[in-house]
């Protein structure tokens, strides 16, 4: 892990580059269906060990302070260089009623992992790698909520991400990566002009302290979402988040 600052400072980022990765074989070849004694072993042998090798996971995150609240947006770091961020979002806003800070981050499979699979030509190799990038993701989430919940004794936690609701869109992308600093150059993750993540397996959002549990397909009424943590609450968002008149 590196740092760019030691104290608890609206300046301070911290960089977790060091995540070890340690995909399992097995798992992988059930996932991705290759069954034992198939002709795909040999050469999917081969992409394991290399993409073992090349990864490199990595994770950023920045403990920012909340220090205005409007109706339906929270200011971060007012009194830091860039003179406050702006995170517009009611449910977020809501979420954040009795909360004073929250963490920003990004974790990602890694550049390195990346890059080597937009170089092969085959694509079922690329597709091979696909999901062992999502491996190398799935290893710096659990490294970054290991080291937050190890060094700030954190309680109960939430987590948001911009583009998973319709109240926080895509766009809000900006005004976190604004939050994080630069992290094209601390973790090799880039945000295009359409707000999306280079490489592909990138995710970002904010972690923040609540009593209650907040998971965002709680607001979501989409139909055989894979990713789906928690049931649809139809009536949640008049019940808890409309702004009352």
């Amino acid at each position: 892990m590196t740092q760019t600052e030691s104290t608890e400072t609206v300046e301070t980022a911290y960089v977790l580059d060091e995540i070890a990765f340690h995909p399992s074989f097995d798992a992988l070849t059930k996932r991705l269906r290759i069954k034992e004694g198939s002709r795909h072993i040999p050469e999917f042998t081969e992409i394991f060990e290399a993409a073992r090798t090349i990864a490199r996971p990595k994770a950023m995150y920045k403990l920012a302070f909340i220090d205005e609240k409007t109706d339906d947006s929270v200011t971060i770091d007012a009194r830091g260089s860039h003179g406050g961020v702006v995170l517009s979002s009611r449910v977020l806003r809501v979420n954040l009623e009795a909360a004073h800070r929250l963490f920003a981050y990004v974790a990602t499979c890694g550049s390195e992992l990346h890059e080597w699979g937009d170089s092969l030509d085959d694509m079922l190799h690329q597709y091979w790698v696909d999901a062992i990038k999502e491996m190398a993701l799935v290893a710096a989430i659990q490294a970054l909520i290991q080291h937050l919940s190890s060094c700030y004794a954190l309680g109960r936690t939430a987590t948001m991400a911009p583009g998973s609701l319709a109240d926080w869109p895509i766009r809000e992308q900006r005004p976190l990566f604004k939050i994080l600093g630069d992290p094209q150059a601390a973790i090799g993750v880039t945000l295009t002009d359409s707000f999306l993540m280079i490489p592909n397996k990138t995710v970002s959002g904010v972690r923040f302290p609540t009593e209650e549990r907040f998971e965002s397909c709680q607001l979501c009424p989409r139909d055989s979402c894979p990713g789906r943590r928690a049931a649809y609450e139809p009536d949640l968002f008049e019940r808890k988040y409309r702004e009352m008149a």
